[in-house]
């Protein structure tokens, strides 16, 4: 059977299933994050294989960056899903009186998730989560790009659930096609903008909600009266982490004029603290040569201050330190997506704001500050889809806060209960009793009547 028809296949046969209602069932839906979370588990030690190959990623990033993230996401699931399933009361209008109104969750039906190749495990599987609590039936179609997690994925999942209702589909822009061509009923995706308003486009097509997980340049923003040993140890932490290759990382740094060589220094000596490497296991392979050679064009060798070492056969590229930078500079064309930090000065606050604002919406903004002034004048007048105030990151840690970006940098937001919404309908029903019926609504009207629908609409 070709990819067509395999595809067309997968699909028709989750809509049918999913109309037979077993995924409604609240004992289903626990028990299939159950069983994710003891495959997950039990293949630990072939996941830390799979990804090692593909990005010589290390046991402990793995854990921390990727397994240890889904493994919350499945606890906190199993632990609130009696609360988000419930009925949710809400209070009825005078209008309406006597009744009582209820707003039910309804799963979506079939969705298509759509993972990066950035955090394989992390970014594929922490969607299917909340689609799988909130009662969906899920296709999943993770990267090819690092394609041992991709085939492990497959693998672990597609031996271990019906296909009829979580099932991979491996491949690369062929299949996707063919996926976008299928009418689901939810579309997630996380990866580039340009590639979002393709899947945005087929999306409209059949009506499809979507949400979409994408990037941008994410400023880190520092102040003279920052605390600057702490905050640099997190932001390079943050930019460095999986070699710069993070949505969310701080893409370019603004500081002040007279702040620029203090913080370069500060900069140079925890890049050097960290000792990044392949062998001390804090450091990743780019993810490929096309990925590399974009990198490498990035670079302005008369702007280099600190790093700037590639070598080809290892896909390694030294974390690297750009100043002086323009806003006109390659490197601020396009969201980096690599251990390359440029740096740029402002001469005021209102000058820093105005160089973002100029860029499209950012994923995340980062502000390193003691001043809680500066501070509410970046949040109030820079829009950008989540951040932190004196750290990096972090915030994606925390599931109560929903994570999603705003205009070119995505639509709409996951995580937590926030992730049970974006896969569930709000289901709005009105119940009447019978022991009362008004007039006012029913001929023949009257100039009283009229007078009373004003007082109750008003």
């Amino acid at each position: 059977m070709d990819s067509e028809k395999l595809i067309e296949e997968k699909v028709k046969n989750q809509r049918s299933f999913f109309k037979k209602q077993h995924t409604k069932n609240l004992d289903f839906r626990i028990g299939a994050l159950k069983k994710l979370k003891k495959i997950i588990q039990e293949n630990e030690k072939a996941l830390y294989e799979a990804i090692y190959l593909d990005f010589k990623k290390s046991k402990f990033e793995t854990y921390a960056t990727e397994l240890a993230l889904l493994y919350h996401d499945i606890d906190e699931a199993l632990y609130e899903i009696k609360s988000w399933v419930k009925p949710q009361k809400v209070s009825t209008n005078l209008l309406n009186f006597p009744g009582k109104s209820r707003i039910y969750q309804e799963p979506l039906g079939t969705c298509l998730i759509i993972g990066a190749w950035n955090y394989p495990y992390q970014l594929s599987l922490a969607p299917c989560v909340p689609a799988i609590a909130a009662g969906n039936t899920v296709i999943l179609k993770p990267s090819e790009i690092p394609s041992n997690t991709s085939a492990l994925m497959a693998k672990l999942i597609n031996e271990n659930f019906d296909s009829e209702f979580f099932h991979v589909i491996e491949g690369g822009k062929e299949e996707t096609q063919e996926l976008l061509k299928q009418k689901f009923d939810k579309i997630f995706f996380t990866g580039s903008t340009t590639v979002g308003k393709i899947i945005y486009e087929a999306a409209a097509k059949n009506l499809t909600p979507v949400t979409l997980e994408l990037g941008g340049k994410s400023p880190a923003i520092f102040t003279e009266n920052c605390n600057l040993d702490v905050c640099v140890k997190r932001m390079v932490w943050a930019k460095f982490i999986n070699a710069g290759q993070t949505c969310i990382a701080p893409d370019y740094i603004l500081c002040p004029e007279n702040m620029a060589i203090k913080l370069i220094e500060k900069i140079k000596e925890y890049i050097g603290k960290f000792n990044y490497s392949f062998e001390n296991d804090n450091y990743v392979q780019i993810i490929n040569d096309k990925n590399l050679e974009r990198l490498e064009k990035l670079l302005d060798p008369n702007k280099i201050v600190y790093g700037g070492q590639i070598d080809t056969s290892s896909r390694f590229m030294e974390p690297t330190i750009m100043f002086p930078v323009l806003k006109t500079d390659a490197v601020m064309q396009e969201e980096i997506f690599g251990p390359i930090l440029p740096i740029l000065t402002y001469k005021n606050m209102d000058e820093a704001i105005s160089l973002v604002q100029e860029m499209e919406k950012p994923l995340s903004c980062y502000v390193f500050t003691n001043d809680r002034k500066v501070e509410q004048k970046i949040i109030s007048q820079i829009s950008f889809g989540g951040g932190a105030i004196n750290d990096a990151l972090m915030h994606i840690a925390n599931s109560s806060l929903p994570f999603g970006g705003v205009g070119q940098s995505g639509i709409g937001s996951y995580h937590g209960k926030a992730g049970f919404d974006s896969f569930s309908h709000n289901k709005s029903v009105f119940r009447k009793y019978n022991w009362l019926e008004l007039k006012i609504k029913y001929s023949p009207y009257s100039n009283s009547k009229f007078k009373w629908i004003k007082r109750l609409f008003g």
